[in-house]
């Protein structure tokens, strides 16, 4: 269901006025990005914007066609199961949600291949049966093209069947305004957090997989509101959960003491 209040959500760009003319064209929509750059939370947004379910699928190594279309069980004369989020998407014309297609499994690309084209069809293969979509279903995925790059990319043939918006951190400015409604802190602490994670962020020698994401200043915020010491927060919510390298734990809490 839609939620009554509407999701924080600052645009950077024209990703509101893509989505809503991606939705009016039935194009699917891919978001592409880091993690924690706000993605998701762009998607609950939109949905709520326009009024309409959202189905989220956090995909991963062991997702299947199956999990999405669903389980069909031959009962005498009769087969009968229950529809997947994909196929209860497709037929009341909610807004589903793949988060991090490219960990999936390859059969999850083939099944949505009919769903991402003119035909805008599910072919539900255990029931031999093809499912128009509803007139409002759309199809939204999102991928990092940064991760482990060689092994979760997405085929140049699946990518040109959406639209694609590429998100990424926020300004300065626009990521401390975040950081303030998201958790009530000060707008001075608010600052040294996004300063944080400026530095870390452009410290491309550690070779981190991943860096400080708008989530995780998000956390630490939270924290420093609720009565944790600065410092401490900004280990646990923003050092520790990027690495388990004891050397650049050690030198990244270093810099967070110096900066908060």
């Amino acid at each position: 269901m839609t939620m009554n209040k509407a999701p924080f959500y600052k645009s950077i760009g024209k990703e509101i006025d893509v989505f809503k003319h991606s939705f009016t064209n039935k194009i699917p929509f891919l978001l592409k990005g880091p993690t924690g750059t706000g993605k998701s939370r762009f998607i609950e947004f939109m949905a709520h914007d326009l009024e309409k379910e959202l189905i989220t699928i956090a995909c991963h190594e062991e997702t299947s066609a199956t999990d999405l279309i669903g389980r069909y069980i031959i009962k005498g004369a009769e087969t009968v199961g229950m529809d997947g989020p994909l196929t209860k998407a497709v037929k009341e014309g909610a807004i589903i949600y793949l988060d991090e297609i490219a960990e999936a499994r390859p059969d999850v690309i083939v099944a949505i291949h009919s769903l991402t084209d003119h035909r805008r069809e599910l072919f539900i293969d255990k029931l031999g049966v093809t499912v128009k979509a509803h007139e409002d279903f759309m199809l939204v995925a999102s991928y990092n093209p940064g991760y482990q790059r060689g092994f979760k990319e997405l085929k140049p043939s699946t990518r040109q069947r959406f639209v694609a918006v590429s998100f990424d951190y926020p300004s300065n400015d626009l990521e401390i305004e975040i950081v303030i409604n998201e958790t009530g802190v000060e707008k001075d602490i608010a600052k040294k957090l996004v300063n944080i994670a400026t530095k870390i962020r452009n410290l491309t020698e550690l070779g981190l997989t991943e860096t400080v994401s708008t989530r995780l200043l998000v956390d630490a915020g939270k924290l420093i509101q609720s009565g944790l010491p600065k410092r401490l927060s900004a280990k646990v919510a923003i050092v520790e959960p990027l690495t388990d390298d004891a050397e650049i734990i050690e030198a990244l809490t270093d810099l967070c003491d110096l900066m908060i």
